[in-house]
């Protein structure tokens, strides 16, 4: 038998992930456990519903493999009820604003150019033209989220959800003023805890289930597991919906996001996904994990730190979670240049739209820089020093083939000495 291309192709993106510094802040590399499970027969199962009350027969297994997953959820973040069925953060955030909203309902976000994410309200997505939205923003000085804005937007707009978290933020949130504000007005309050669910799994960073009404994810990103999402509810808080119902309110209220998710937003959940995301849990609540979410914090700040000693504008002057926004102005550069310069030199980032940006989304003033995926690779505070001097002497002459070329080749040195867990190269006959 002959072999497909698509495994050269996978090939070339495993040797990619080996030999290059990943600092893309929304990615990490999962365990050999994670992609077996991902990669196992649980694909072929449909199960359309939840576990117990399935549209297919046959799903008795995959009804224990969800229960791990949920229970396994719950106990990370003190939750009350979970649904682990979304495919995306992004699935998660549209189920949830089915439940909450209303078409042309008002929601209040956070500005996608000042580091929101797109599902929280930006015109080209579906939740800024199914919704009215209103966005809040950071200080200009501080380069913090300005809660005097939230609560002058919120008081003045009477917002029926409000959003908190990011894409690009690298500071701690205030869930409980937001809590204060959203109770002032009215409002539900859901927090997106994307980019730091591992730091907050572990007690790293303040848990938005302890004051937010509801709470999506992903389980990518600092958690380490597969790409996918998930919606969370805390524990003892009186019903947002003011539902009355024979069920009661807490189940009536995590009913509606179950339909939200299906039959609301999609079909058959992804059981080799969700199998995943239970070993993925499992290893989040190892003590291990907490070990490595501190070294995530302790390298973000390191590279804050090396970065300003640099002379680079790091947005908020430090960061508190896994990543950080770099304000490239001062160094005449683009956020366009310096990602094909860098990615170049086996350094990925990403360009990113900074607060106040004078660029285009397209070009940006920056770049997006995060720790979580170098960190499971096992790289320590020296070594993240060591490639930000490498950044530095890219950005610091872009249009020099050679020293783009010496970069290359000290990164693919260095990175041949931190193996991808037990990873082998891909086989297939």
């Amino acid at each position: 038998m002959s072999k497909d291309i698509v495994f050269d192709l996978i090939q070339k993106e495993h040797d990619r992930q080996v030999n290059g510094v990943e600092l893309i802040a929304s990615e990490n590399f999962v365990s050999d456990d994670v992609l077996r499970a991902m990669g196992s027969v649980l694909t072929n199962k449909y199960a359309e519903g939840l576990p117990g009350k399935r549209y297919y027969g046959g799903c008795q297994v995959v009804d224990e493999v969800e229960d791990v997953a949920r229970e396994r959820a719950k106990q990370l973040y003190n939750a009350e009820w979970v649904n682990v069925q979304p495919h995306s953060g992004a699935s998660a955030n549209s189920a949830a604003m089915l439940a909450c909203l209303n078409p042309g309902d008002t929601m209040l976000g956070f500005d996608l150019s000042h580091g929101g994410h797109l599902t929280h309200g930006s015109p080209v997505n579906y939740s800024g033209k199914l919704y009215r939205p209103v966005f809040y923003g950071v200080n200009r000085e501080t380069g913090r989220v300005d809660m005097d804005m939230v609560r002058d937007v919120a008081r003045k707009e009477k917002p029926r959800l409000i959003v908190c978290g990011a894409s690009a933020y690298s500071r701690d949130w205030d869930y409980a003023t937001f809590r204060q504000i959203a109770d002032e007005v009215g409002a539900l309050l859901m927090a997106d805890m994307a980019h730091p669910a591992g730091l907050i799994a572990k007690g790293l960073l303040r848990n938005p289930l302890e004051h937010c009404h509801l709470v999506t994810t992903t389980t990518h990103k600092t958690l380490r597991g597969p790409r996918g999402g998930m919606i969370l509810v805390g524990k003892n808080f009186d019903n947002p919906w003011g539902l009355k119902t024979k069920k009661g309110t807490l189940r009536g209220m995590t009913g509606l996001l179950d339909s939200a998710v299906f039959p609301g937003m999609q079909g058959g959940p992804l059981e080799h996904v969700i199998a995943a995301k239970a070993v993925a849990f499992g290893e989040a609540l190892r003590p291990e994990f907490e070990t490595y979410g501190r070294q995530v914090m302790a390298n973000a700040a390191a590279m804050a730190d090396e970065f300003m000693q640099r002379g680079y504008h790091v947005i908020s002057g430090g960061t508190d979670n896994h990543s950080m926004l770099i304000d490239l102005r001062n160094k005449n550069i683009t956020g366009k240049e310096a990602e094909e310069a860098l990615v170049a030199s086996e350094i990925t980032v990403n360009k990113n739209m900074v607060p106040f940006d004078t660029q285009s989304p397209f070009v940006t003033s920056g770049i997006r820089v995060g720790t979580a995926a170098v960190t499971t690779r096992g790289l320590k505070v020296d070594d993240i020093r060591q490639i930000v001097g490498w950044i530095d002497e890219v950005i610091s002459d872009h249009t020099n083939p050679s020293t783009i070329a010496s970069v290359k080749e000290m990164v693919e040195e260095k990175m041949s000495a931190y193996p991808l867990f037990g990873w082998t190269e891909v086989v297939a006959e």
